[in-house]
């Protein structure tokens, strides 16, 4: 079975947001913890939380993503900006914890003219000062467009930064599709290439989930604008075969395009029709 939903607004609580996704035909959902572009989280109902649970339970939904604010820099010039990336981060995982189990996926970080080196150290630091042994919650570092000073942009410096990390259980990758076609990587010719290198250099054991996006952009442009699927440079063929590589086809996908409910509905109807069984 295609795991395959979208990312869904938590405003109006978890329950709420596994029915939205029931309603759409998705079986995983994304979520983000709190303002995407602010700081303060919203107060998690325990009730509300138990009640999703059972409701996703009951009608197999499962594999949660949550995502990290995009303001979150752990490896940025300003001690400020390191240390609120650090304590938000830490927030979150706390709160995950009444998941039982998710996924939480951040952007690695801008080194604002640091240098790549001094980024992956920082990124590392945080994560071996945040992570602990006991926690469920798995930690994803996304792949990046390479747009500025953005580190992620390349296989070799996530896995530079995996390297570092010292609870090795409790870190994984998201591989974009979008970003890593932005950063160069010829998804649409060469998938079985691209994955071939992500083994080599990560090691497809840390490959946890997938963001499925098309561009807007040619390969190689080091940009981050996201298209419907099939509506930009990957195109639909290119998902057929992202969606069914033997690598990749057991994975949880999250659709992040530029849509509405109605919108993700019928890319969701899409995919599943393109998966073979």
């Amino acid at each position: 079975m295609l795991k395959i939903g979208c990312h869904l607004s938590v405003s109006k609580g978890f329950l709420q947001m596994g029915r939205d996704a029931l309603k759409i035909g998705a079986n995983t959902l994304q979520f983000f913890t709190r303002n995407p572009r602010g700081s303060k989280a919203k107060d998690i109902d325990p009730e509300d939380i138990s009640a999703f649970i059972s409701f996703c339970k009951e009608n197999g939904i499962s594999h949660f993503l949550a995502h990290a604010p995009y303001t979150l820099n752990p490896c940025s010039a300003n001690p400020e900006t390191r240390v609120f990336a650090k304590e938000t981060m830490e927030d979150d995982l706390k709160r995950l914890e009444l998941l039982g189990g998710c996924m939480y996926n951040f952007h690695p970080g801008s080194h604002t003219g640091q240098g790549v080196e001094t980024g992956i150290e920082q990124i590392a630091d945080t994560l071996n000062t945040i992570l602990t042994a006991k926690q469920k919650t798995v930690v994803l570092l996304e792949t990046m467009a390479g747009k500025g000073s953005e580190v992620g942009k390349s296989f070799e410096e996530i896995s530079a930064i995996i390297e570092k990390v010292h609870l090795k259980d409790k870190i994984g990758v998201c591989l974009d599709t979008c970003h890593v076609h932005d950063g160069g990587y010829d998804i649409v010719n060469n998938l079985d290439a691209v994955i071939k290198e992500f083994d080599a250099v990560i090691g497809l054991q840390y490959l946890k989930a997938i963001h499925l996006n098309d561009s807007k952009n040619v390969i190689d442009a080091h940009k981050d604008r996201h298209e419907k699927i099939g509506k930009g440079h990957i195109g639909i063929d290119a998902f057929e075969r992202i969606i069914n590589h033997p690598a990749l086809r057991d994975l949880p996908f999250y659709l992040e395009t530029p849509n509405e409910l109605p919108g993700y509905q019928e890319e969701i109807e899409t995919l599943k029709k393109l998966f073979t069984f």
